[in-house]
């Protein structure tokens, strides 16, 4: 990492306006006062030391989740600056920390490339915890500040000395704010994960005092480690991630990939460290280079003859896990995240850089050149097949004015109040079609096995029927086609049994929307209904519990179970009758429902390839691991 020797002082930091706002609106700065906005605090300081990390002068940073749920994050960069601003006529760590928008980000020369909300980080975290320290040491000396709420408690004072270098920042989010103050391991241990793969070399270590663990993150390949994480539960048809970087214009970027043998593309882009979820212009850029690239490779050794086709981009991505990390000095994001990035001129710095780093592996690695080549031409083959396949479906779809035998229909024709019940078996489809409410509720009984998609292409899960009856009933297509507008139901929900095989099928079912109709997921459509584990009777009243909890409680109310109390354990939808089924499970009075949502697409495509894939061994260890949870699986 390039060591910069400007220096990092008060005349750097420049001033923007005061800190009231943020506590009056907390959403405007963090996004939310939910978990989500409470794990970005953390982000936030952790940002400020990758920051001291890109310019050259941070190798290790030590985030602790103390006992009650207050953070430290300590690093080994060059100390806020101490001394009197110049303008503010304070102490520049205190203008840091509580002046909003003033930080060495906005061209003051204090750093090249930043992540983070770009001068307001520091400042926010304080406004929004009870309390808040700061401990900064450099040039020998160890200085402290303490705050409340944003509001400055003690002068800046001398502590003592130190050879060392770093600032320590512990703040205790404000539970006047936050929802919830209770900080989860595992999504912090994430996103610090993904930071050090995106900075190669760092040293990241997140210690939870709650329970004495503690893991660190380094990684000296980076993204390239990265990309074999990424693809540790797969087959892959390479061994060793492609890897390429160059900086050009002051614009870093880096970029490495893999093919393994499923049929789904990851595509994972970061602009700054920030995960750039909607892509954007680097993304373009390489997108476009890697289709060129292999074109020209196909056409050069004859893979493509003279009047064949060329490849299309989807038939070149398929199977493609890809990191995608640009670092620019002043990245314009836009879409309603703000998770795109605009920048128009890395669109071509990426594309140069990408097509001749790939197109210099290719020549010197045929073999992997042919590998990737001769699946590209497979899925050409199978995309054709398909397009086939989808025009015979919506033919089909089009031609027939009835929906799928199977189907019982609500009579309600508003998608905004309709919902569907996807039930396996017919004899639970029966109860449900029996103790539904017509008007708004309709049931599609699923016969035979369902497809594991994980498995197989486009043109084959078309000719599956099951599957077929769930694109007509639904009404919005499928894969590229898919309508989001056309639904016909707000609300799907899956009804399985609450046993091994019904969380199979329920897996199925949401790796087939996974796949191929995610925005029912993403935008909140799909549901997992939780029909009840127990019938308890005692003098002709029933009860029903929801889990081993439940029925306890149950049990404890009626005196202790005694021969006057009856207990029926449900091992299937079907033994209950349409009443019971109603009652339990789809009167919304009344049911639990589990809304099905992607967190992190990270995440839950690895779950799906842990679950649906070849590799048992995964499985297993996911299974053992999780078996605790399932009483409440929400994937």
């Amino acid at each position: 990492m390039e060591q910069n020797n400007q220096s990092y002082d008060e005349s750097q930091i420049q001033v923007l306006e005061g800190l009231e706002a943020v506590r009056k609106r907390p959403g405007m700065y963090i996004g939310t006062t939910s978990s989500r906005g409470l794990h970005h605090l953390v982000y936030e300081i952790v940002d400020n030391s990758i920051d001291e990390a890109l310019a050259g002068f941070c190798k290790k940073i030590n985030i602790t989740i103390h006992k009650d749920n207050s953070i430290s994050v300590r690093d080994d960069g060059r100390g806020m600056p101490v001394g009197i601003h110049p303008k503010m006529g304070k102490p520049t760590v205190e203008v840091i920390m509580t002046i909003l928008h003033a930080g060495g980000k906005f061209g003051g020369g204090g750093y090249k490339v930043s992540g983070g909300l770009h001068g307001v980080g520091a400042s926010v975290v304080n406004a929004l915890s009870s309390e808040c320290e700061v401990e900064v040491t450099r040039d020998g000396e160890v200085w402290k500040q303490r705050y409340e709420k944003g509001i400055v408690k003690s002068d800046l004072e001398k502590v003592g000395s130190s050879d060392g270098q770093g600032t320590k920042t512990y703040f205790k989010p404000d539970p006047e704010i936050f929802e919830e103050t209770e900080y989860d391991f595992e999504i912090l241990s994430q996103r610090l994960r993904e930071l050090a793969f995106l900075n190669k070399g760092i040293n990241i270590t997140l210690a939870d005092e709650r329970d004495d663990k503690v893991e660190e993150y380094h990684y000296e390949g980076g993204i390239k480690s990265f990309v074999s994480y990424l693809n540790r539960n797969k087959e892959v048809l390479h061994k060793e991630p492609i890897y390429v970087e160059g900086i050009k214009n002051d614009h870093t970027v880096e970029v490495s990939l893999q093919y393994n043998d499923s049929y789904a593309e990851n595509i994972f882009s970061f602009a700054n460290n920030i995960a750039t979820i909607e892509g954007g212009t680097h993304l373009v850029g390489f997108k476009t280079a890697l289709t060129r690239v292999f074109n020209d490779y196909g056409k050069k050794f004859g893979y493509l003859k003279e009047n064949d086709k060329n490849l299309s981009g989807d038939d070149i991505r398929e199977g493609l896990t890809a990191v995608i990390s640009v670092k620019l000095t002043d990245p314009q994001f836009e879409g309603q995240t703000k998770t795109k990035l605009g920048t128009s001129e890395i669109r071509s710095v990426v594309e140069t850089i990408v097509a001749d780093g790939i197109s210099a592996f290719l020549e010197e690695n045929p073999n992997v050149g042919k590998i990737i080549i001769d699946k590209a031409l497979v899925a050409a083959r199978a995309r054709e097949a398909a397009r086939k396949a989808r025009e015979l479906t919506r033919k089909s779809v089009l031609e027939r004015t009835s929906l799928p035998g199977k189907l019982a229909d609500c009579s309600s024709k508003d998608p905004s109040e309709c919902e569907i019940y996807i039930v396996e078996g017919d004899s639970a489809g029966g109860s449900a079609k029996q103790g539904r409410n017509r008007r708004f509720q309709a049931i599609l009984p699923l016969r035979g096995k369902i497809m594991n998609v994980e498995k197989q292409r486009l043109d084959k899960i078309l000719n599956s029927d099951t599957i077929r009856s769930m694109i007509t009933a639904f009404g919005a297509g499928i894969g590229d086609e898919f309508d989001i507008e056309k639904i016909r139901y707000n609300r799907i929900i899956i009804m399985t049994d609450a046993d091994v095989d019904g969380a199979h099928i329920r897996t199925l079912l949401l790796t087939f929307f996974y796949r191929y109709m995610r925005e029912l997921i993403e935008q909140g459509h799909v549901y997992i209904a939780q029909p009840p584990l127990y019938k308890v009777d005692k003098s002709r009243k029933e009860f029903y519990a929801y889990s081993d909890k439940e029925l306890e409680n149950i049990l404890n109310e009626l005196g202790g179970k005694d021969s006057s109390v009856g207990i029926q354990r449900y091992k299937g939808l079907g033994e209950m009758n349409a009443e019971q089924l109603w009652e339990t499970t789809m009167d919304p009075e009344r049911r639990i429902l589990l809304r099905a949502n992607i967190d992190d697409a990270m995440a839950a495509d690895e779950i799906f390839t842990i679950l649906m894939g070849d590799k048992v061994e995964p499985r297993r260890e996911f299974i053992q691991k999780n078996a605790k949870k399932v009483v409440n699986l929400d994937i």
